[in-house]
């Protein structure tokens, strides 16, 4: 007789009714029978286990649906890269143009997480080329380079043209 078996014996061996059988099937499934009745039970760990698995798969395929169609532009196949910068703060911003429609596609990577936005514009200023793109009421400008240092450049962040971040970067 295996451990949980003893103990189950134990459990209704203590009340006054007599048990005749009890069975244990590769630990999961638990039959009691006594005087006629048969009762089974789940082991809960496996009981636990097996919903843990149906409801995190259950809850993957539309959160990775979400995902895929949440970003508004993707920087896929059809766009290139034409800056990549490393910014104080762990911000790290790419900057593509798509190959057909010529659209500005910007996105960043920092410690508070991932943004990703197109319809970007460019201008050059003063010998610099400064993408802008736009989010609501927040504008992010990257500077590609400065007059002294062209593998040098600046992300500025403003909310209603107030400035509110100012980091230096350097391109990859």
């Amino acid at each position: 007789m295996k451990k949980l078996d003893r103990k189950i014996a134990d459990v209704t061996g203590a009340s006054n009714r007599v048990v005749n059988e009890i069975t244990s099937a590769g630990g999961n499934l638990i039959s009691v029978c006594s005087t006629g009745n048969c009762y089974q039970k789940i082991d809960f760990t496996t009981l636990m286990k097996t919903l843990l698995k149906r409801s995190a798969l259950l809850l993957s395929l539309p959160i990775s649906a979400l995902v895929n169609f949440s970003l508004p532009a993707s920087a896929d196949s059809t766009a290139g890269i034409i800056l990549s910068t490393k910014c104080q703060g762990g911000y790290n911003i790419n900057i593509w143009q798509n190959y057909n429609s010529g659209e500005l596609l910007y996105r960043a990577t920092n410690p508070n997480g991932h943004l990703s936005l197109g319809k970007g514009t460019k201008q050059a200023t003063e010998g610099v080329r400064v993408y802008k793109f736009r989010n609501r009421n927040y504008e992010y400008w990257v500077w590609d380079g400065t007059l002294d240092n062209p593998q040098s450049g600046t992300l500025e962040v403003y909310k209603n043209n107030r400035l509110l971040m100012r980091q230096t970067c350097r391109k990859n």
